[in-house]
């Protein structure tokens, strides 16, 4: 089973989106909610380059945005 996070925030529609599609397809992850935490906040951003979320991190391979396509088949989905 692949290791899942999500690197969120809770207003963010996508991250809401992102986390949806994991939870239907019954794909475990860890939730980090970047707002709470700056420490996640430069982890997330050292990951991806990034400071937009959702940047989402399956066993390593960065997603930056709600990639539904890249993330089923990151997943074998």
């Amino acid at each position: 089973m692949a290791i899942v996070k999500v690197y969120s925030t809770p207003a963010c529609v996508y991250c809401v989106m992102a986390k949806k599609f994991l939870a239907e397809n019954n794909i475990p992850f860890e939730e980090i909610d970047v707002s709470l935490s700056q420490s996640a906040a430069q982890e997330m951003i050292n990951k991806s380059g990034q400071m937009g979320v959702p940047v989402i991190d399956i066993d390593g391979k960065i997603f930056v945005g709600f990639d539904r396509a890249g993330i089923k088949k990151a997943l074998g989905l």
